[in-house]
């Protein structure tokens, strides 16, 4: 994909982290199922999605889900965040989400992402090997899959 100056596109890879309102851990997790399945018809991939152990290392509340996604432009990401169907969840994301905090992450040089070490299908399998340290913290789960509690 290239810009409007010609130019290729660079993706954009963010990092989401998502806390729940008191005991709305599942209703996050729903609002999240329908909403992440619009990143593919913008050209994005989830790369990750999970929830952190509990016991994990981390100062105050933990978030209740992880997320990482793949866009493949600007202009991608844009479309996505505008989607008029995303925009028709804000009442129950809302109602169910806190707080949210996104990173832009820019690629270790040298380090190859997690979708590239399982042939660029962006979906990885449970208890892959490929997810480096940061993996044990989390639980992975499929989209639409209901939460372990």
């Amino acid at each position: 994909m290239r810009n409007a100056n010609g130019m290729p596109e660079t993706p954009v890879v963010s990092c989401v982290l998502l806390w729940a309102r008191p005991g709305m851990e599942a209703a996050l997790s729903a609002c999240e199922d329908k909403v992440l399945r619009l990143v593919g018809e913008h050209g994005g991939r989830v790369l990750e999605r999970g929830t952190v152990l509990p016991g994990s290392q981390h100062d105050g509340e933990p978030p209740a889900e992880v997320q990482f996604l793949e866009m493949p432009s600007e202009a991608s990401l844009d479309a996505y965040v505008r989607d008029p169907r995303r925009l028709a969840l804000a009442g129950e994301r809302d109602a169910a989400v806190a707080r949210t905090d996104v990173f832009r992450i820019q690629r270790v040089s040298g380090q190859r992402g997690l979708a590239d070490r399982e042939g660029g299908s962006g979906r990885r399998l449970p208890g892959s090997a490929a997810a480096g340290p940061w993996r044990a913290a989390l639980r992975w789960r499929e989209p639409g899959r209901a939460r372990a509690q």
